[in-house]
This record gives structure tokens, C-alpha cells and sequence, in this order.
């Protein structure tokens, strides 16, 4: 009688069949969705008249403002006041659909906290490198000369990276997209396998 071990060593090749087929198909999937670059640049937050406080409570206190500026960030009025901010934004990628508008958005653009630091990190993506560029120093600049009245605080937004731009496509990522198609295809093998050595169990008891 076989084990499920000796039904995997036995059919291997199907497995790895299945994670070729997985992986291409991964490539393939990757290749049909549009490439787009990437622009990021780095902010700080710097708070103003915090003599009086500790630096954990200081430290406390821009993590809180990062993160509610981050939230901001995604707003539509925030959205609004960024494609009125430069006449090169291309506006009409994102259509006049308010549902598709707000989810185009949000994939768009991405904001990350570094914490501890005051850091935030703005990541901007597109078909086109300079148009990514173009909206992210756009995210910035409204932060940067607004930011202060979202969060209620004396605070300055200082530019500290300025924006670079990705040398190739970064999404969709063709090697997680591969990995993840590879993962799918061997988990599908082992199960057929899996499927099959139970089959043979029930025919060598005579089970139906």
C-alpha cells in the first residue's frame, strides 16, 4: 500500500509540472496588466514648542500626526487639492466615477509612517515615471503648505528626500507575481496527489 510520502516521491514530476504552469501563468497575468513606475519622496514632521515636553511624548505625538496625515492623504478633498495643485496632472485617469475615483486614488498613491523618526514616506505610481514624480511632489507640496490645519498643531512639513523615480516597472511585481502562481500551482499538485493517494486506499480495501 502507499504512503502519501511514497506518492510524492513518486510523482514529483506532477508537482513541479503544476508549479511551472502556476509560474507561467503568473508571468503571463503580470505581463497583460499595465507596468507602472514609481516616485517616492521622504517628509518630516517637525513640531513646534516642544520644549515643555518629554521626548517619548514628543515622539508619541508625531507618530499620531503622521498617521492622521497618512489617513488625510486619502481624502477626496485632499485628492481635490492636489490635481488643482499642478496643470500636469493628467485628471482624467482617474475618470469622473466617484466610486472608481476614490479606489484609483488609493491605489495611486501610498503613505508610509516611519515611526519613532517623524518620517513620512510618499510613494506615487504610474504608466509614466514623470507623471508619478508629477503627483507625488504634488501630495507633498499640499502637506507641506497645508498639512498643519488637518492635524490642528503647530507643526512644519520639511521636504528631506526629494523624489526619485523607479528605473524599471515595480507593479505589478512579475517575481511575486511568478512566486505566488508557482505556490498556487504546488499547492493544486499536492492536492491532486494527495486526491490520488486516497483513491488508491479505497480501491485496495475496497471501499467505494
Amino acid at each position: 500500500m502507499h504512503t502519501l510520502s511514497q506518492q510524492l516521491r513518486e510523482h514529483w514530476n506532477i508537482i513541479l509540472t503544476c508549479a511551472l504552469i502556476g509560474a507561467v501563468l503568473g508571468l503571463v497575468g503580470s505581463l497583460v496588466r499595465p507596468l507602472e513606475y514609481s516616485s517616492t519622496l521622504s517628509l518630516l514632521i517637525v513640531p513646534k514648542n516642544v520644549s515643555a515636553v518629554d521626548p517619548y511624548t514628543a515622539l508619541r505625538s508625531i507618530d499620531r500626526i503622521a498617521d492622521s496625515l497618512s489617513q488625510v492623504v486619502m481624502t477626496t478633498t485632499f485628492f481635490d487639492k492636489v490635481m488643482a495643485r499642478s496643470k500636469a496632472i493628467d485628471v482624467s485617469q482617474f475618470g469622473t466615477d466617484e466610486i472608481k475615483k476614490r479606489k484609483k486614488w488609493r491605489r495611486t498613491i501610498s503613505v508610509s509612517v516611519n515611526r519613532g523618526t517623524g518620517l513620512m514616506r510618499l510613494t506615487a505610481y504610474h504608466m509614466k515615471a514623470a507623471q508619478a514624480r508629477t503627483l507625488v511632489e504634488s501630495v507633498a507640496d499640499v502637506l507641506m503648505a497645508e498639512g498643519w490645519q488637518y492635524v490642528g498643531g503647530d507643526l512644519e512639513i520639511k521636504l528631506v528626500d526629494t523624489a526619485l523615480e523607479s528605473r524599471f516597472p515595480v507593479r505589478p511585481s512579475i517575481p511575486a507575481m511568478m512566486a505566488s502562481g508557482a505556490f498556487a500551482g504546488t499547492l493544486l499538485g499536492f492536492l491532486y496527489v494527495f486526491k490520488r493517494s486516497t483513491s488508491h486506499k479505497k480501491n485496495v480495501f475496497g471501499i467505494h
